[in-house]
């Protein structure tokens, strides 16, 4: 199985000033903002014991988004709080005092229903900007790499932006959409950070942190050894890896996630040189939400000061996952996880089945007492594609 394996040891630096940002009290104003919303409900995380059993570990739980608003997916956590952060910024209202009421009140969308929101995506962040714009009374538009999926283009239509997809990789969409935004007047929400655009993506990752607070309420004091968490640009992982390692008693062993076609933190940690690496041209990678070529500036200074494995993978594993998960053994729930959402869980299934990975499952240090936590970040965001996978054993 053509696996590549990168160790990095964690940064010598001081943990603080990298990881207060996404601590219990973080985590906690981002849940109260989210709890506002009439939609919310916190999603399930399953136990899988019929799976930890036959893998010989002593747990595995999956925090599953695909029940997130309605929305199938993670994204909208961080769309949400950064939208409304926004806003607070140019009200001057305090974070703490923002809600889905006080953002809905008449005063209030009379001073917003001006702005435009823009973002470029692969699906799920565009169509979560889309929701809370509409939501909130105002505009957006999104981008969308090449190759992307109509289904997820009409979501997010349906979310209300003016929506397509361009001849560009997603990266190049990316500068594509701050371009538009400068010549526009309109407010770019993208997760990857530059020089002088920081404070968005930083917002969007402590949106995040609802998720993994979550995830930590009900494991109920069982304290994961192992996190699997899937990246692209790689603030989701930063968030939920600088969270875990913050409010853990004993710091998790956490490995990171990538397709081998967009494996920019793989190359980045396998390199070790104090350098950011890319990956340019086409991503064409299934996880196509995990389709990004540059790092979040933000998310990799959190990620070197907690996460020492990264994993580039072939698409057949998170295919594996997939299928895995919609059919269970024994008394395990059927979960739907799309080609993104399986992603972290099938390299976790392949290391504790596969006879051939068992080096690679000894360095990540998987053994019987073992407690797995991975997330499913989507469910069928593209079902034509969902079933051709189940169906076609992973060959989309």
């Amino acid at each position: 199985m053509n696996i590549h394996y990168a160790y990095r040891p964690l940064s010598p630096a001081d943990d603080s000033r990298y990881l207060n940002r996404f601590d219990l009290a973080h985590a906690r104003a981002a849940k109260n903002f989210h709890r506002s919303f009439p939609e919310y409900a916190p999603t399930p995380l399953w136990n899988l014991s019929a799976m930890a059993e036959k893998a010989g570990v002593a747990s595995i739980h999956l925090k599953d988004e695909s029940f997130r608003f309605g929305l199938d997916a993670f994204k909208v956590l961080g769309g949400s709080y950064c939208i409304a952060r926004k806003i607070g910024e140019l009200l001057d209202i305090p974070a703490e005092a923002l809600s889905y009421k006080l953002l809905t009140s008449p005063a209030i969308r009379e001073k917003t229903r001006s702005l435009t929101f823009v973002t470029a995506t692969d699906g799920n962040h565009g169509r979560g900007v889309a929701w809370t714009a509409q939501k909130l009374g105002c505009k957006s538009v999104v981008y969308m790499p090449k190759g992307s999926s109509p289904e997820r283009l009409e979501h997010i239509r349906k979310a209300g932006a003016t929506a397509s997809i361009t001849d560009m990789n997603y990266d190049d969409a990316v500068r594509f959409a701050n371009q538009q935004a400068r010549e526009h007047g309109w407010i770019m929400l993208q997760d990857t950070a530059w020089e002088g655009y920081e404070d968005v993506p930083g917002w969007i990752m402590e949106g995040y942190l609802t998720l993994a607070l979550e995830a930590y309420e009900q494991l109920q004091g069982e304290e994961p050894t192992h996190i699997f968490l899937q990246a692209g640009v790689g603030a989701f992982a930063g968030s939920a890896a600088g969270f875990f390692t913050s409010v853990l008693n004993r710091r998790p062993v956490i490995t990171i996630v990538e397709p081998d076609k967009a494996d920019c933190l793989y190359r980045t940690a396998r390199a070790n040189d104090g350098q950011i690496h890319f990956v340019t041209g086409d991503m064409d990678s299934m996880m196509a939400g995990l389709c990004c070529g540059e790092p979040c500036t933000i998310g990799w200074d959190v990620l070197s000061r907690c996460a020492e494995h990264y994993i580039s993978m072939p698409d057949e594993i998170a295919a594996s996952g997939m299928r895995l998960l919609a059919d269970p053994d024994g008394s395990d729930p059927r979960i739907i996880s799309g080609e993104s959402g399986a992603a972290s869980f099938g390299l976790a299934m392949a290391l504790l089945l596969d006879e051939s990975l068992a080096p690679l499952k000894e360095k990540i240090g998987l053994r019987a007492d073992s407690r797995i936590l991975c997330v499913s970040t989507e469910g069928a965001t593209d079902l034509e594609n969902y079933w051709k996978i189940i169906a076609s054993g992973g060959k989309a």
